[in-house]
C-alpha cells in the first residue's frame, strides 16, 4: 500500500518494468531470432525463467538513490543469469538445433534493448523528481547534528533523488521538546520517511518514534554518528529467532573477488607497460637528466598490504634533498624541477608504480600509500586510520578522485581521505574499480587544483 500513496506512483514502475522487459525478451525470439520453435512453450519457459533470474539478481531493486554504477552491475548480473537460463533451454529442447551464436545475438540484442529502456526509465524519473517535483517522498530529521544538517543539505541540492525534507528538529533543549506534537506534524504533513540522529535521540526518544512510525506506516531511518572517521557497517542475521549484528566481511576477503582484481590489474598494468611506459620512459628519462642531476627514478618506501613496507617507484620531480622521506610536498615548493612539475600536474610522475602493481604491492586501484613517517603520524593521530592497509594502496583511488589528493593541509583532509578509503574497503565491486579509473582520466585531462 505504501509504494502508491502520496501520489508518488512508485508501485508502478517495478511492474511496467516487468511488462516491458517480458515484451522485449519474447519478441525479439518468437518474432525474428527463433521463429521455428513453439511460441507457447518459448514464451512460458522464458517469462517464468526471466522472472526467477530477475529475483535472484536483484534486477528490479532500482532505488531513487541508486547509482549508474549499480544499475550496471544489475544489468550484468541478469546477463550472465539469463545466458544460462538461455543455454538451458537450449539443451533441454536439443531437437531445436539452436545455433549458439545466435543465442548470443539474442541475448545481446535484447539485452542492449532493455539496458535503454532501464536507464531511459532511471533517467526520466530523476528529470521527473528534479524538475516537475513529482514522485516525491517528505522527509523529517530528527536531531541537529553535522551529520543530520550534512543530509538536509543533500536532499536540497540533489532535488533528482526525490526527498523533500520539511523539517529538521532539535532534541537538544529538552525544555521545549513535544514528541507528541512533533508527531502530530509528521501526521499532518505527511512525512513519509522519518530520520533519527543516533548522536542526539536518546533510548526513550527512539522507542517512541519507531512505535509512533510502526503504528502510522512511516519509515523509520537512522544517522549514525560520524564523530568518529568510520561509522561501522553491521551485516543482520538470524541464529534461530535471536537476531545478531556482526561487521560486515570486506568484499575482497572473497578468493573469487581478490583472483578478479588481481586477473585486473595484472592485465592493465601489463597494457601500460608495454604499450606506453615502453617509449615514454626513455623520454622521460632524457628530460629528467638534461635538466637536473640525479636518478631517473625515485624509490620511497611506504606500508602497504598489512602494513608492509615495499619500496614505490615515481619519476623523479624533485633535486635530491635530504628530507624528501619527511617532508611531503607543497605548494610552490622549491625543490620540484621545472619538469618536474609538469610530471606532477599530469600524473605521470606515477606511472612508474604500475611496476609495483604487476609485482603484487599494489593494486591499480585502492588506498593511497602514505611516506613511512606520516603513516606513524595519522596512525596515532586519526581513528581508524590503519584500516587502510586490509587491502592493497594504489595509484589512484576513491579519496583521490573525491577531491581528497596530494598535500594534507589539515586534518580534516587526511579525515576526509580516510573515510573514502574505508568506503571503498567495505563497498568494493569491479565495477566500482573501473568507475575510479575513468574518473581518474577525466581528472587528468581537465587539470587538478591539487595535482602539485
Amino acid at each position: 500500500m505504501s509504494l502508491f500513496k502520496q501520489g508518488r506512483y512508485s508501485g508502478f514502475i517495478k511492474p511496467i518494468s516487468y511488462v516491458v522487459d517480458l515484451a522485449l525478451i519474447n519478441a525479439f525470439g518468437i518474432l525474428y531470432f527463433f521463429k521455428d520453435i513453439n511460441a507457447i512453450s518459448f514464451v512460458i519457459f522464458i517469462s517464468f525463467g526471466w522472472v526467477v533470474t530477475a529475483l535472484v539478481s536483484r534486477f528490479y531493486n532500482v532505488h531513487r538513490f541508486s547509482t549508474v554504477i549499480r544499475v550496471l552491475k544489475l544489468v550484468f548480473r541478469q546477463i550472465l543469469l539469463f545466458s544460462l537460463l538461455m543455454f538451458a533451454y537450449s539443451g533441454i529442447n536439443l531437437d531445436l538445433n539452436l545455433n549458439p551464436k545466435e543465442i548470443i545475438k539474442y541475448i545481446l540484442v535484447t539485452f542492449f534493448c532493455i539496458s535503454i529502456f532501464k536507464y531511459l526509465m532511471f533517467y526520466l524519473l530523476k528529470r521527473y523528481r528534479s524538475i516537475f517535483k513529482g514522485n516525491i517522498r517528505k522527509t523529517i530529521i530528527l536531531g541537529k547534528t553535522p551529520q543530520s544538517e550534512s543530509l538536509e543539505k543533500f536532499f536540497s541540492n540533489t532535488p533528482a533523488y526525490g526527498f523533500l525534507n520539511k523539517k529538521i528538529v532539535c532534541f537538544k533543549d529538552r525544555s521545549t521538546l513535544d514528541l507528541q506534537a512533533i508527531f502530530d506534524y509528521i501526521t499532518n504533513e505527511g512525512i513519509d520517511e522519518i530520520f533519527c540522529s543516533i548522536s542526539e535521540l536518546n533510548d526513550e526518544d527512539l522507542s517512541a518514534v519507531v512505535s509512533f512510525a510502526d503504528n502510522n506506516l512511516k519509515v523509520v531511518k537512522f544517522i549514525p554518528d560520524r564523530s568518529k572517521v568510520l561509522s561501522k557497517k553491521l551485516k543482520h542475521d538470524y541464529y534461530g529467532i535471536i537476531p545478531i549484528l556482526t561487521f560486515r566481511t570486506i568484499p575482497l576477503d572473497d578468493p573469487l573477488s581478490l583472483l578478479l582484481k588481481r586477473l585486473f590489474d595484472i592485465v592493465f598494468s601489463l597494457a601500460v607497460i608495454i604499450f606506453i611506459l615502453s617509449w615514454l620512459t626513455p623520454l622521460i628519462a632524457l628530460l629528467i637528466k638534461i635538466e637536473s642531476n640525479g636518478p631517473v627514478f625515485f624509490t620511497q618506501l611506504r606500508n602497504g598490504y598489512n602494513y608492509k613496507s615495499f619500496r614505490c617507484f615515481k619519476f623523479r620531480s624533485m633535486v635530491e634533498n635530504p628530507i624528501a622521506d619527511l617532508v611531503q610536498v607543497s605548494r610552490n615548493d622549491a625543490r620540484i624541477t621545472s619538469f618536474g612539475q609538469l610530471l606532477r600536474k599530469t600524473s605521470l610522475d606515477e606511472m612508474p608504480q604500475f611496476f609495483n602493481v604487476l609485482l603484487g604491492e599494489m593494486s591499480v586501484v585502492g588506498p593511497r600509500p602514505h611516506m613511512l613517517s606520516h603513516t606513524d603520524m595519522y596512525a596515532k593521530k586519526i581513528d581508524k586510520f590503519m584500516v587502510r592497509h586490509f587491502v592493497k594502496p594504489g595509484i589512484t583511488g576513491l579519496a583521490q578522485v573525491s577531491g581528497y589528493r596530494g598535500e594534507v593541509e589539515s586534518d580534516k583532509d587526511i579525515i576526509g581521505r580516510v573515510q573514502h578509503d574505508i568506503f571503498y574497503i567495505e563497498n568494493w565491486s569491479f565495477f566500482l574499480d573501473l568507475k575510479i579509473i575513468f574518473q581518474t582520466l577525466f581528472n587528468t585531462i581537465k587539470g587538478e587544483e591539487k595535482a602539485y
